[in-house]
């Protein structure tokens, strides 16, 4: 999936990482300018693919992450198995 930011948040990510000079590169630029959409999201959902190919009910069957604990009994009382 793409990385999704806007001007201010791209300009705080660039000073954070100490990395300023990146400003000048060609999608920086433009979107640091206004040029490109706010937000750049992207890929094709490979998550919600396997999901399809494979079946399964819950994102959480095919990539792992932090559930809540309600989510999780939830999926276990469904016999639904999260990474």
């Amino acid at each position: 999936m793409g990385i999704r930011v806007n001007p201010q948040s791209l300009q705080l990510q660039l000073e954070r990482a100490n990395a300023l000079d990146r400003a000048s590169l060609k999608f920086h630029k433009l979107l640091l300018n206004n040029v490109l959409p706010q937000t750049m999201g992207g890929g094709i959902g490979q998550s919600r693919l396997c999901m399809l190919l494979l079946k399964k009910c819950h994102i959480g069957e095919v990539q792992s992450s932090v559930w809540p604990q309600s989510t999780l009994d939830t999926c276990a009382e469904a016999n639904v198995f999260l990474f």
